[in-house]
Protein backbone atom coordinates (compact mmCIF):
# COMPACT_ATOMS: atom_id res chain seq x y z
CA UNK A 1 0.00 0.00 0.00
CA UNK A 2 3.03 2.15 1.04
CA UNK A 3 4.61 1.75 -2.21
CA UNK A 4 1.15 2.21 -3.96
CA UNK A 5 0.91 5.74 -2.74
CA UNK A 6 5.19 6.46 -3.00
CA UNK A 7 4.52 5.57 -6.72
CA UNK A 8 1.83 8.22 -7.43
CA UNK A 9 3.48 10.68 -5.12
CA UNK A 10 6.83 9.97 -7.81
CA UNK A 11 4.11 10.27 -10.93
CA UNK A 12 2.30 12.54 -9.75
CA UNK A 13 5.37 15.27 -8.63
CA UNK A 14 6.77 15.81 -11.96
CA UNK A 15 3.64 17.08 -13.40
CA UNK A 16 2.44 19.32 -10.88
CA UNK A 17 5.99 20.96 -11.22
CA UNK A 18 5.40 20.84 -15.35
CA UNK A 19 2.04 22.47 -14.92
CA UNK A 20 3.79 25.47 -13.22
CA UNK A 21 3.42 28.45 -15.45
CA UNK A 22 6.03 31.19 -15.36
CA UNK A 23 5.68 34.74 -16.44
CA UNK A 24 8.08 38.05 -16.68
CA UNK A 25 7.24 41.61 -16.95
CA UNK A 26 8.78 44.89 -17.88
CA UNK A 27 7.54 47.09 -14.95
CA UNK A 28 9.65 50.03 -16.06
CA UNK A 29 8.08 50.01 -19.30
CA UNK A 30 4.89 49.96 -18.22
CA UNK A 31 5.44 52.74 -15.48
CA UNK A 32 6.83 54.97 -18.63
CA UNK A 33 4.15 54.61 -20.44
CA UNK A 34 1.81 55.35 -17.80
CA UNK A 35 0.70 59.28 -18.09
CA UNK A 36 0.73 59.40 -14.00
CA UNK A 37 4.04 59.41 -14.42
CA UNK A 38 4.85 61.88 -16.62
CA UNK A 39 1.88 63.94 -14.90
CA UNK A 40 4.41 63.02 -11.64
CA UNK A 41 7.82 64.17 -13.05
CA UNK A 42 5.55 67.24 -13.97
CA UNK A 43 5.04 68.17 -10.73
CA UNK A 44 7.91 67.52 -9.33
CA UNK A 45 10.18 69.54 -11.83
CA UNK A 46 7.91 72.13 -10.84
CA UNK A 47 8.91 71.83 -7.28
CA UNK A 48 12.20 71.09 -8.26
CA UNK A 49 12.46 74.62 -9.98
CA UNK A 50 10.46 76.57 -7.31
CA UNK A 51 13.44 75.17 -4.93
CA UNK A 52 16.18 76.31 -7.66
CA UNK A 53 14.50 80.03 -8.14
CA UNK A 54 14.69 80.16 -4.08
CA UNK A 55 18.33 78.82 -3.88
CA UNK A 56 19.38 81.31 -6.72
CA UNK A 57 18.09 83.60 -4.36
CA UNK A 58 20.26 82.69 -1.52
CA UNK A 59 22.78 82.74 -3.71
CA UNK A 60 23.19 86.35 -4.85
CA UNK A 61 22.57 87.35 -1.47
CA UNK A 62 25.96 85.38 -0.50
CA UNK A 63 27.39 86.99 -3.05
CA UNK A 64 26.70 90.90 -2.53
CA UNK A 65 27.54 90.00 1.13
CA UNK A 66 30.77 88.53 0.38
CA UNK A 67 31.23 91.56 -2.11
CA UNK A 68 30.65 93.93 0.64
CA UNK A 69 33.40 92.15 3.30
CA UNK A 70 36.07 92.39 0.30
CA UNK A 71 35.57 96.35 0.18
CA UNK A 72 35.42 96.29 4.16
CA UNK A 73 38.72 93.74 4.22
CA UNK A 74 40.27 96.41 1.55
CA UNK A 75 39.54 99.66 3.96
CA UNK A 76 42.16 100.33 6.67
CA UNK A 77 40.20 102.36 8.57
CA UNK A 78 37.25 99.71 9.45
CA UNK A 79 37.26 98.75 12.91
CA UNK A 80 38.29 94.27 12.88
CA UNK A 81 34.98 94.17 15.28
CA UNK A 82 32.74 95.11 11.99
CA UNK A 83 34.25 92.64 9.84
CA UNK A 84 34.57 89.96 12.25
CA UNK A 85 30.99 90.77 12.15
CA UNK A 86 30.59 90.23 8.73
CA UNK A 87 32.22 87.60 8.62
CA UNK A 88 30.16 85.89 10.70
CA UNK A 89 26.65 87.23 8.51
CA UNK A 90 28.88 85.29 5.38
CA UNK A 91 28.88 81.94 7.65
CA UNK A 92 25.71 81.92 9.31
CA UNK A 93 24.06 82.43 5.46
CA UNK A 94 26.14 79.83 4.40
CA UNK A 95 24.74 77.81 6.98
CA UNK A 96 21.52 78.73 5.78
CA UNK A 97 22.43 77.72 2.58
CA UNK A 98 22.99 74.11 3.30
CA UNK A 99 20.17 73.78 5.23
CA UNK A 100 17.98 74.56 2.68
CA UNK A 101 20.25 72.30 -0.10
CA UNK A 102 19.11 69.66 2.53
CA UNK A 103 15.74 70.14 3.15
CA UNK A 104 14.63 70.86 -0.52
CA UNK A 105 16.51 67.28 -1.45
CA UNK A 106 14.91 65.83 1.10
CA UNK A 107 10.97 67.27 0.44
CA UNK A 108 11.58 66.43 -3.39
CA UNK A 109 12.25 62.47 -2.37
CA UNK A 110 9.25 62.59 0.11
CA UNK A 111 7.19 64.52 -2.48
CA UNK A 112 8.64 61.87 -5.30
CA UNK A 113 7.61 59.11 -3.04
CA UNK A 114 4.11 59.90 -1.99
CA UNK A 115 3.45 60.41 -5.49
CA UNK A 116 4.73 57.63 -7.14
CA UNK A 117 3.33 54.89 -4.24
CA UNK A 118 -0.28 54.90 -6.04
CA UNK A 119 1.02 54.53 -9.57
CA UNK A 120 3.65 51.76 -8.00
CA UNK A 121 0.66 50.00 -6.47
CA UNK A 122 -1.60 50.50 -9.19
CA UNK A 123 1.29 48.32 -11.54
CA UNK A 124 1.59 45.69 -8.79
CA UNK A 125 -2.53 45.19 -9.11
CA UNK A 126 -2.41 45.34 -12.71
CA UNK A 127 0.62 42.35 -12.13
CA UNK A 128 -1.63 40.79 -9.77
CA UNK A 129 -4.66 40.17 -11.60
CA UNK A 130 -3.02 39.19 -14.82
CA UNK A 131 -1.27 36.75 -13.21
CA UNK A 132 -4.81 35.26 -11.64
CA UNK A 133 -6.66 35.59 -14.92
CA UNK A 134 -3.30 33.57 -16.47
CA UNK A 135 -3.00 31.03 -13.69
CA UNK A 136 0.88 31.95 -13.58
CA UNK A 137 2.54 30.57 -10.17
CA UNK A 138 5.06 33.52 -10.64
CA UNK A 139 5.99 36.66 -12.26
CA UNK A 140 9.58 37.60 -12.36
CA UNK A 141 10.66 41.45 -13.05
CA UNK A 142 11.85 40.96 -16.53
CA UNK A 143 15.99 41.12 -16.35
CA UNK A 144 16.36 39.04 -13.05
CA UNK A 145 16.00 35.54 -14.21
CA UNK A 146 19.04 34.45 -15.34
CA UNK A 147 17.65 31.72 -17.94
CA UNK A 148 14.32 31.91 -18.75
CA UNK A 149 12.75 29.03 -21.15
CA UNK A 150 10.74 28.84 -23.93
CA UNK A 151 7.57 28.46 -21.87
CA UNK A 152 7.84 31.67 -19.56
CA UNK A 153 5.20 34.29 -21.09
CA UNK A 154 6.39 38.09 -21.10
CA UNK A 155 3.01 39.22 -19.66
CA UNK A 156 3.70 42.98 -19.97
CA UNK A 157 1.51 43.26 -22.80
CA UNK A 158 -1.28 41.99 -20.75
CA UNK A 159 -0.56 44.26 -17.76
CA UNK A 160 -0.46 47.06 -20.12
CA UNK A 161 -3.52 46.36 -21.71
CA UNK A 162 -5.43 45.48 -18.00
CA UNK A 163 -4.07 49.20 -17.12
CA UNK A 164 -5.61 50.64 -20.63
CA UNK A 165 -1.87 51.61 -22.18
CA UNK A 166 -0.55 51.54 -25.48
Amino acid sequence: MIKKILLAIIVALPATVFAQKFGTVNADAILQAMPEVTAMQTTISEASKKYEDEFSKLQEEMQKKITEYQTLEKDTTTPDALKERRMQDIQELDNKIQQFRNTASMDLQRQQQQLMAPIEQKVTDAIKAVGQEGSYTFIFQDGMALFAGSTVEDVTPAVKAKLGLK
